[in-house]
């Protein structure tokens, strides 16, 4: 009953991510493309409403992911995630009155049975809900330095492709470990109480490396077409989610001959995350004008 629960958590809060999302690629495409990772965007943002009614989206969303993470195991909870691509496009096309493409259709239909072929392969066990210091330290190392070296790759390249897909990247560490810090602090709540949750790390950590990730994915969607950035963050917040859930919680998935039946679900994933965000009409719905986007192609058929 509780996997169940935290499956339907992890929904509504990705539905929240969806419209969130929505609202700030909107208000991100709107900010003028820079040669530099920029510490002033979110003062560009702050002045575009729309952004923070995005901002304000991120609130239930990081509550129900507590609750989904409270109840079941991390790399269960945040491989459906990958959902919020297709629920921003449902979201975003009743507002445009158009109907669905079939190119947007077999990236949701790709990517709905990637995850759930991924996860029924994996079969992933709940594990512990804490996780020691002695486990901590080395993820938190290896997560500053992948982060550290994925910015550092895209900072190297002028706006495009390569800077999108390297902040991407970024930003799918980023998301993953807040949400294994965030399972962390939940499960300080629940046995300690508020006091000692207010009092811990984890709880001021998973709050500045949420901030990091935001920050992150607003300039991957500032600095370069969708295409590139979009795929990178919804299978790398799956794999890394999965890898943390395993070396900090003791969480265990099948292996041997299920490998092959998690690598395709996780290739249908991918493909299925190409598809949406080479789709136009997703670029019109978070921001872009109403015909072709020069960093798109044209309209599917």
């Amino acid at each position: 009953m509780a996997t169940w629960a935290a499956v339907v958590f992890a929904f509504l809060a990705a539905a929240c991510n969806a419209l969130s999302t929505v609202l700030q690629r909107r208000a991100a495409r709107t900010v003028p493309v820079s040669g530099r990772l920029r510490l002033g965007l979110f003062a560009d943002l702050l002045h575009r409403s729309v952004w923070l009614a995005g901002m304000l989206m991120v609130l239930p969303a990081a509550g129900f992911q507590a609750l989904a993470l409270s109840l079941g195991a991390l790399s269960v909870v945040q491989p459906i995630f990958v959902l919020e691509l297709p629920l921003a496009l449902l979201i975003g096309r009743p507002l445009l009155g158009r109907r669905g493409s079939r190119r947007g259709w077999g990236g949701v239909g790709l990517l709905v049975v990637g995850l759930v072929t991924a996860l029924a392969a994996a079969a992933p066990d709940a594990g512990r809900d804490h996780a020691p210091l002695s486990r901590w330290v080395p993820a938190l190392v290896v997560c500053a330095a992948v982060i550290t070296t994925t910015v550092g790759a895209g900072l190297r390249r002028g706006a495009g492709s390569v800077r999108a897909a390297g902040f991407g990247a970024a930003t799918a560490v980023a998301y993953a470990l807040t949400a294994a810090l965030l399972k962390d602090s939940a499960h300080i709540w629940r046995a300690a109480g508020p006091a000692e949750f207010f009092l811990s790390w984890q709880t001021y950590g998973f709050a500045l490396v949420g901030v990091l990730a935001l920050f992150l994915m607003g300039n991957a969607m500032q600095s370069g077409p969708l295409t590139a950035s979009q795929p990178v963050l919804t299978l790398g917040d799956a794999l890394v989610s999965l890898s943390l859930g395993v070396t900090l919680f003791d969480e265990r998935v099948r292996v041997g001959w299920w490998l092959l039946l998690e690598g395709l679900g996780a290739g249908l994933v991918l493909w299925g995350a190409v598809l949406l965000s080479r789709v136009v009409a997703w670029d019109v719905a978070t921001g872009q004008a109403t015909g072709p986007s020069p960093d798109l192609p044209g309209p599917p058929g």
